[in-house]
């Protein structure tokens, strides 16, 4: 009985050391099975300036402890296995797919070159540019464009220039997708957690309940303006939102489904939460509503960029639903 007993008083003081042990190891698990998030680096174009900047931005990457960069030929290998011939101006389906194929949790897409410029004074120069795409795969979501650039007299001088500045930024290219990373991580639990109420979508023209539902109509039709990031090289680009209408007609959420970069996602969020709208209706009763919104870009005409001061050239607007 002694005996019994004494290894009955040693279980029970070791039992909180026990249970601080296992939720020390609960509280490790996380981090020790956290995996590196996996990047690839797509094609940015056919020049050589292209594949050194594509080139740059995989070695500097995989620089990164908590990335590991999937193999580029392997990725242009996928890409191309689905049709990708290097559009930057997709779907969040599109992007989704193309970031399954290749099989990573974020990828890089773009195009880089070095081109030769005139100033006014008739000075020639050389630009070496990188626009760059950094696209989550599994929301499909652009999470940033931006394009570091160089001047300088000789293409190779250029070049070089560029590249350092790429180098320079990857750190912040690496927070970027972790903290994106962790958020969707925390998005996706919310999503599971919260009772997201239903909304209808505008319904089809022969659909059964288009008797009854009556879409939301704008009180006015804003254009969004054409920024000077996008005049600059001349992009023809097609951007959508959804957006969620309320039933008093106020913009209630804005989400980009086909995104282009160059500052024209931006200037369609800034123009469609400027929109007021007679709200939809079901059997005369007002209710909420899910839209799409589609804005087509077009590049401006030559001769009309120099006299536009502000380079606004938006020639073509499209406001659609359903």
């Amino acid at each position: 009985m002694p005996s019994r007993r004494l290894k009955s008083n040693l279980a029970l003081r070791l039992l909180p050391r026990i249970g601080a042990l296992l939720l020390l190891c609960f509280a490790c698990a996380p981090v020790a099975a956290a995996r590196p998030s996996l990047l690839a680096v797509l094609a940015l174009g056919e020049t050589q300036t292209a594949e050194h900047a594509a080139e740059q931005l995989a070695q500097s990457f995989a620089k990164q402890a908590d990335f590991a960069v999937v193999n580029r030929a392997q990725a242009r290998a996928a890409a191309r296995g689905i049709g990708y011939k290097g559009s930057l101006n997709l779907s969040l389906e599109e992007a989704r797919d193309l970031g399954a194929a290749v099989g990573c949790d974020f990828f890089i897409t773009g195009e880089a070159q070095t081109l030769k410029r005139s100033k006014a004074e008739h000075v020639d120069y050389f630009e070496s540019y990188a626009s760059l795409f950094l696209i989550s795969a599994r929301t499909g979501r652009l999470l940033l464009w931006e394009q570091p650039s160089a001047e300088a007299a000789t293409p190779t001088q250029a070049e070089q220039l560029m590249l350092a500045e790429l180098d320079r930024r990857i750190n912040l290219y690496a927070e970027l997708l972790r903290a994106k990373r962790a958020a969707e991580r925390d998005e996706k639990l919310s999503a599971l957690a919260r009772d997201t109420p239903v909304i209808a979508d505008v319904p089809a023209a022969d659909g059964p309940d288009a008797a009854h539902l009556r879409a939301p109509r704008p009180y006015r039709r804003l254009q969004p303006k054409y920024p000077e990031t996008a005049a600059r090289m001349e992009i023809a680009a097609t951007v959508d939102v959804l957006a969620e209408i309320d039933a008093s007609g106020e913009v209630a959420q804005v989400e980009i489904v086909r995104w282009a970069g160059y500052g024209l996602d931006e200037s369609v969020l800034a123009t469609v939460r400027q929109l007021h709208f007679f709200p939809a209706q079901r059997d005369g009763a007002p209710v909420p509503m899910r839209v799409l919104l589609r804005y087509n870009f077009r590049k401006p005409p030559k001769e009309k960029q120099s006299s536009t001061s502000s380079r606004s050239a938006l020639r073509h607007c499209v406001f659609a639903c359903g």
